[in-house]
C-alpha cells in the first residue's frame, strides 16, 4: 500500500480577509518580547503585505527601531494597569485617551493580544477598534472575537504561535531569531577586546531575585572558564545587576571585563552575538543571547523552564531547581509570592553549570549569528516609534 503524504500544516483558524493593518500587543519585558518573535514571523508569512505594528514597551522601541524583522513599527503603550504597571497607571489617563484615539484612527483590520490572560489586556485590545480581535482569555476575562483559553502551564513561544494560529498564521520557526545590525556590531567592537580568546558573557542578575543564582557560584564558573582560556565579560543594567556583578568580581581572582551599565540594548545584542557562550539566570539577556544565535547555559526554576526555557539542547543547556518553598517562611512559591526575596535556585550545583559551560565552550563552535527571517523587512515609519512615546 503506498504511503500517504503527511497532512499540510495548518494554523487552525481562517485568515482575516483583507487584513492590511495589524496590531500586536506585547508590552512587558525583554525576554517576553523575544519569546514573541516566532509568532511575529508567522504573522508576517501569513500576511506578507500587511503593516504590522507592535504595541510594546519603551525598551522594545529602543531595541527594534531600524532593525529588520517581521514588524513595521513599534508604538509605545502608555502606563495601563496590568499591561504596563507604573506609578499612576490608569485606563483613563490623558495619555491613554490620546493613545486610544490615535490607534483607533489607524483603522486596524486585526488586533492580536499576546500579553497574558486578557483580564487587563483584552480591554485595551478591544479599545483599539479593530475589525477583528483575537487572543488568550483567562477565566473571567473579556471575550475577543477569536480566543483560546489561557493556561499558565504552556511554553510562551507555543502559546503565542497558537494564538497567531487563530488568525491563520502557521508557524515558520520555533526558535526566536533577532537580526544583529552593523550598528550593534560596531558598538560591541568598541568595548570588547580583540584577540583570539573566546568571549563568554555572564549575567548574574534577574528581575526576580528568587531566580538569582548566588554570586559565588557565578564566580566559580567564571574562574573555570578563564582557566580554560576564555575572556569573561560581565553584562547587565540597573542597580541590582550592578550589585550582583560586584559580588561576582569580589568572589573570584579571575580577570573579568565589567560592562554592566555600559551597553544600550543594541550594543548588548552585538556583544552577546560576539560571545562563544552566555551563562545567565533566567533573564532577558539570556533570551537575547539565544535570539542572536549564541550558545547559552541558563539557571532555571522548573516552572519557569516550562514557560520560557530554550526549546533545544544542542547549543542551549539548562540547570534546574525544583524548589518551590520559600527558604525563609516555607510558603509554596509556584503560584504565589510570599514577599521574601530569598533565592530558590541557590541549590543548583556549581558543577552542573560548570560542566555544561565548559562543554559548550569547547564544542559549541563560534556563535551562529541570527539573520533576519526570510519574511522580514526593514522597519518603516520609525519616526512614529519615537513620537508615540
Amino acid at each position: 500500500m503506498p504511503r500517504s503524504s503527511p497532512a499540510p500544516l495548518t494554523a487552525g483558524g481562517a485568515l482575516v480577509p483583507g487584513a492590511t493593518r495589524i496590531a500586536v500587543l506585547r508590552a512587558n519585558f525583554l525576554g517576553d518580547l523575544v519569546l514573541t518573535l516566532p509568532a511575529l514571523a508567522a504573522l508576517r508569512a501569513a500576511y506578507p503585505d500587511a503593516e504590522i505594528t507592535l504595541l510594546g514597551a519603551p525598551l522594545h522601541a529602543d531595541l527594534l527601531a531600524d532593525r529588520p524583522g517581521p514588524w513595521d513599527r513599534v508604538v509605545v503603550v502608555p502606563p495601563w494597569p496590568g499591561v504596563r504597571d507604573e506609578p499612576g497607571a490608569s485606563r483613563d489617563s490623558p495619555a491613554v485617551r490620546r493613545f486610544l484615539e490615535e490607534q483607533r484612527a489607524e483603522e486596524y483590520d486585526l488586533a492580536l493580544q499576546l500579553h497574558g490572560g486578557g483580564g487587563n489586556s483584552n480591554p485595551l485590545v478591544s479599545g483599539l477598534g479593530a475589525r477583528v480581535t483575537a487572543g488568550a482569555r483567562d477565566v473571567g476575562a473579556p471575550r475577543l472575537d477569536r480566543w483560546l483559553p489561557y493556561s499558565y502551564d504552556q511554553h510562551e513561544v507555543l502559546r503565542c504561535l497558537e494564538l497567531a494560529g487563530l488568525v491563520g498564521a502557521a508557524p515558520v520557526s520555533l526558535e526566536p531569531r533577532l537580526a544583529v545590525t552593523p550598528a550593534d556590531a560596531a558598538a560591541a567592537d568598541a568595548v570588547l577586546p580583540a584577540g583570539p580568546e573566546p568571549l563568554v558573557a555572564l549575567h548574574p542578575g534577574a528581575r526576580d531575585p528568587r531566580r538569582r543564582w548566588p554570586a559565588e557560584c557565578f564566580a566559580a564558573v567564571a574562574g573555570a572558564l578563564a582557566g580554560a582560556g576564555a575572556r569573561v565579560v560581565l553584562v547587565g543594567a540597573g542597580d541590582d545587576d550592578r550589585r550582583a556583578a560586584d559580588a561576582v568580581r569580589s568572589a573570584t581572582p579571575a580577570p573579568l571585563l565589567d560592562l554592566v551599565g555600559r551597553l544600550p540594548l543594541g550594543a548588548l545584542a552585538g556583544a552577546l552575538a560576539r560571545c562563544r557562550l552566555v551563562v545567565a539566570n533566567d533573564s532577558g539577556p539570556r533570551h537575547l543571547a539565544e535570539a542572536v544565535g549564541t550558545a547559552t547555559v541558563g539557571v532555571f526554576l522548573e516552572h519557569n523552564l516550562l514557560n520560557a526555557g530554550p526549546l533545544t539542547r544542542r547549543r542551549h543547556r539548562v540547570a534546574v531547581s525544583t524548589r518551590t518553598d520559600c527558604p525563609e517562611c516555607g510558603v509554596d512559591q509556584s503560584r504565589s509570592r510570599c514577599g521574601h526575596d530569598r533565592s530558590l535556585v541557590a541549590g543548583v550545583p556549581v558543577e552542573a553549570v560548570r560542566a555544561a559551560a565548559l562543554d559548550l565552550l569547547g564544542g559549541g563552535g563560534p556563535p551562529v549569528h541570527a539573520a533576519a527571517p526570510v519574511s522580514s523587512r526593514p522597519a518603516r515609519r520609525q519616526a512614529e516609534t519615537r513620537a508615540a512615546r
